[in-house]
């Protein structure tokens, strides 16, 4: 892997959440995961099962990722191997995100949410 120098003179986040990540610098490895389960409702009603994340397909089916099948060749000449950035203002990172400046050689972040709304029938005041 490429080394470099990574130099930053100014770095501003205000929020960092849900395994993210700021990697200044080279990184070998990098892996992210959130799951969430979102749910909406009309009443303030909880039954006590909601966070069973197992239950819900979406968090254990495994995800379709294609083979890298693709040739790639590149002459790369670095004759100052610096990565220079003068300003980052970030707002927030969420959600199995990254901020990186340098290289890596391995990354895969992932997140999966299910929302679900549950709405009141009409006519029936008390059914969700």
């Amino acid at each position: 892997m490429l080394t470099r120098t990574s130099n930053v003179d100014h770095l501003e986040v205000k929020l960092v959440a849900f395994s993210s990540v700021i990697q200044l610098g080279d990184s070998g490895i990098i892996n992210g995961l959130s799951r969430a389960i979102a749910v909406q409702r009309e009443e303030e009603i909880f039954f006590g099962d909601e966070g069973n994340f197992p239950s819900y397909p979406v968090f254990t089916k495994p995800l379709p990722l294609p083979p890298i099948t693709e040739t790639i060749s590149f002459l790369q000449h670095n004759i100052n191997p610096i990565i220079k950035v003068n300003n980052i203002d970030v707002i927030a990172v969420s959600s199995a995100s990254i901020l990186h400046v340098g290289n890596s050689r391995n990354v895969s972040m992932e997140a999966r949410i299910k929302h679900i709304r549950q709405l009141r029938l009409e006519g029936h005041e008390q059914d969700i």
